[in-house]
Formats: C-alpha cells, structure tokens, sequence
C-alpha cells in the first residue's frame, strides 16, 4: 500500500534555491501553534561561501496600495523567526516529513524549522472592489529564503524565494452554552412594557450552515410591532488603531408574517441566516480567511483568543453577531437585541485526508506550479 501526501515547492528565479513544504496551512490551537517546517535544496557550487538565511514574516496591509505616495505605506512587516539553513546548524533534529522529503530528494537539503508566536493573528483577506488594485489589505505570512553574507544583507531577487502560508484556526471540540438573551423596553408616558427574547440553537457554527434564530415576542406596552429584521453582522476589529472597526452585514432576512403585533398579544417565530461567501461576493470590506494561490476560500472565522485583554498590535480579530431588530413604526422607534455566536470550520480528520493507492509507486513534482504529489510507502 502506498500512502499520497501534498508538496508545495518553490524554486528561485535563478533557479539554484528550491523549498519544500508539507503543507501551507498552519493550525493555531490558542494554546500552542504548529511550527512551519520544510526543506531547501540547494546549489552548494552558487553559494561561493555564503550562506543561505530563512525568515517568517507577518506582513499587515491596513491601506489600498494605490493610495501610497510619497513614501507613505499601508504596509507593516513584522519578522516573526529567523535562522541561518545553510551552513546548517548542529544539534537540528529533522521532523518525519523533513526525513522523507531529505531521502526523497537526496543531494543537497537542509531542513528548516520555524516557531510562530502565540499572539499573532490568523491569516485574514479583506475583500477588495472591483475597482481596486494590488495587494489586498488583511493579514498574511510568508517563508522568505535569500543568500547572503550575513543575516542583515540585502537579497536579491535572482536568488529570493518568497512563498506565501497560512496561519489558521479550526472550531474548538467543546461547543459552548446556547446563546439567549432578554430585552425589554418600556416607552415615555406610556404603561408597560415590551420583551424580547432571542435564542440561537447553538453557539458553534460551521462555514455554509444555517443558523435558526427563534424570537418570542411579548407585548405588554401599547406599541404595535410591525416588522421584524434579523441579520448576521460580521466585525473585523483592527488593532494597529484605536476605532478600527468596521462591520459588514453578511446575511439578512426581513418579514412581517405575524404582524402586526399588537398590545397585549404575543408571538414566537424562527428565522433561519445562512452567511456565506457565495452571497456576498460583490461586497467590498467582507473579511475573508487568508487566500493562497488555488486553495478555495469563505468568509473569515470567528477569532479565539487566549487572553482578549493581549491582542497583539498589529492583527484583526474577527467576531460575529446575530441581531434582531424590532419595527415599532415612526412614533415607536426600533428595539434590538444582540447575540454572538462562533463560525468556524470543524477540525479535519487527518486519516480521512491521506489516500491510499496500491498500484506501483510513483513520485512527481509540477514544476509548473508550486504543488506536487509524493507516494510514499
């Protein structure tokens, strides 16, 4: 039996530097983070005694790129890990991917390991206009190898490897209490009062499900409620300044079934909100989970946090809310309630990613792209 896992591969414009990676997507578990690892082939006879650098850099784009003149940048890059590959450092242990890759590819591989810090942000994409150009704004990461006398040189582009990764966050195991909440409000010069009760059936959402809001009415004021509004609000929190937040309605549904209702009356309806990414393609500002080359993508997952009160200073952090809004007419104003609630996607099954083959083996690598496929016994 032959067991198939993915490698991306990246080589230099020159061509004399190539890098390996497993994967390109990187768990963040809150507690701990996955260390980015991989392999660099390279054409010793190039170097003529220099050496070759690896660098992990988180890179936050706060600004359209157009935009930038006179020496004015959207763009802050923040260097997370740094190490020298080659000459390769004593005492370096390599990982079981890094052994099979190293055996695979023999001749001159190094093996690179690099350790992401636990308060840095999940890969984030903001969804540009239509009308905009360059790089979007969000969070991203990327693996940068150069040649260089010393770690401070400057690199130059010919013998420069830049590969874009992604930093992510699968739902917890333990899904949370059901959210629900009460409001009430009473009117000037008018008896009474009128309730609202909001229940989500979870707390824990995954990418493309549905989500059922129940509302209970009760009215015990003399205001008639004529229409109810119950929408998904998606907030992306910028942490570089103070006020940076922005929020997005991603999904909405609005309805006068059972209205009016009217004093001393009640009502109990269910709406359903399904956010995706598919309605909201058009929709300039939509936070999107990080987007690499050909890896499909949706709308940004919630962010969880070990400690709320150290966000890091340059990331965004990403919340979601269900809110209802009640119609009292003109004279009776609006009352809304809130809820927050957790979208994410489920952690995968890591067996059900590998596939087995029983045919003969086979080991390819697409030059033409930067993933290939491995068969390894």
């Amino acid at each position: 039996m032959v067991m198939q896992f993915k490698v991306f591969k990246k080589a230099s414009p020159n061509g004399k530097l190539t890098i390996y990676l497993g994967r390109r997507d990187f768990v963040d578990h809150v507690t701990a983070v996955d260390p980015v690892d991989g392999v660099l082939a390279i054409d010793t006879e190039y170097l003529q005694g220099r050496q070759v650098y690896g660098q992990l850099v988180c890179s936050f784009r706060y600004g359209r790129e157009e935009d930038e003149t006179m020496g004015l940048s959207f763009q802050k890059d923040l260097y997370l890990a740094s190490e020298r590959i080659y000459p390769s450092q004593e005492g370096r242990e390599p990982t079981k991917l890094q052994e099979r890759l190293m055996k695979k590819l023999g001749g001159n591989v190094f093996p690179f390991s690099f350790q992401m810090p636990l308060n840095a942000p999940p890969s984030v994409t903001i969804q540009p206009g239509k009308e905009d150009e360059g790089r979007p704004c969000g969070v991203e990461y990327y693996i940068k190898i150069f040649v260089g006398e010393k770690e401070e040189d400057r690199s130059h582009k010919r013998s420069t490897i830049t590969m874009n990764i992604r930093r992510i966050q699968y739902a917890p195991t333990n899904a949370g209490r059901q959210p629900c909440t009460i409001v009430r409000k009473d009117f000037m010069l008018s008896p009474g009062e009128l309730e609202l009760e909001v229940t989500l059936d979870k707390q824990l959402y995954y990418h493309d499900q549905t989500i059922a809001v129940r509302c209970a009415i009760r009215n015990n004021s003399n205001k008639t409620v004529k229409k109810i509004r119950a929408a998904v609000q998606q907030s992306a929190d910028i942490c570089l300044f103070s006020g940076g937040q922005y929020r997005s309605t991603v999904a909405s549904v609005e309805t006068q079934e059972g209205c009016p209702v009217n004093p001393s009356s009640s009502l109990t309806k269910e709406l359903h909100l399904t956010p995706t990414l598919k309605s909201n393609m058009d929709r300039r500002g939509i936070a999107l989970d990080g987007h690499l080359k050909n890896i499909h993508t949706n709308l940004a997952s919630s962010t969880l946090l070990a400690s709320p009160e150290n966000r890091d200073m340059f990331g965004m952090v990403i919340s979601y809310t269900v809110k209802v809004k009640l119609y009292l007419g003109a004279m009776g104003g609006e009352m809304t309630a809130e809820l927050p609630f957790v979208l994410m996607h489920p952690k995968p099954d890591m067996r059900s990613l590998m596939r087995s083959d029983s045919k003969a083996q086979v080991e390819t690598f697409r030059s033409d792209s930067m993933s290939g496929t491995v068969d390894e016994s």
